[in-house]
């Protein structure tokens, strides 16, 4: 492969190999969406606390869920090569499974924009399952953040992807 393939390949070098952030000033403007999803394991106690809101700390999730929209909000201040995105939606939801003592969180993320909004999805889901650790820390070391993933995205180029098996579910979760 020469280096313009690898240009054209990997967007984020130039055909010398050097980092470059990717121009979008000539993409149109289209509605983007993205969903991720991720999960955290923990021990039944430590679910127990977050569900009954008995943890010391106060509301888990609800102060996860605010955690995650600032999150997508402040991806481009993370992440070196990302675009500001003017974001037009972030929502977070949570499914409890007391069964398997995880938590899986979703995040679906909007805007009008010329590039994606993947980035401010993951880091939404990334972001609240690490506060959700952070709240319960004391009382469960042993917590786990797994799967952190994308699900769904919309709008560019690239059209629509969605993972096999899996569908954006937010209407169906509870929390």
């Amino acid at each position: 492969m020469d280096k313009k393939q690898l240009e054209l390949v990997l967007s984020h070098l130039d055909a010398a190999g050097r980092v470059k952030m990717v121009d979008v000033s000539e993409k149109d403007k289209t509605w983007r969406q993205a969903t991720a999803k991720g999960s955290i394991k923990m021990q039944k106690r430590t679910m127990e606390l977050i569900l009954t809101g008995k943890t010391k700390k106060g509301n888990v999730l609800e102060t996860a869920r605010i955690a995650g929209i600032m999150a997508a909000k402040k991806t481009s201040d993370l992440i070196p090569l990302c675009h500001p995105i003017q974001l037009s939606k972030v929502e977070l939801y949570f499914n409890p499974d007391e069964a398997g003592k995880t938590i899986e969180i979703e995040a679906t993320v909007k805007a009008f924009d010329r590039t994606g909004v993947e980035m401010e999805a993951l880091m939404a889901v990334a972001s609240a399952a690490l506060t959700i650790y952070d709240m319960c820390k004391a009382v469960d070391r042993e917590m786990t953040i797994n799967d952190i993933r994308l699900v769904y995205k919309s709008g560019g180029r690239s059209g629509v992807f969605e993972r096999e098996g899996e569908k954006k579910t937010n209407s169906e979760l509870r929390l």
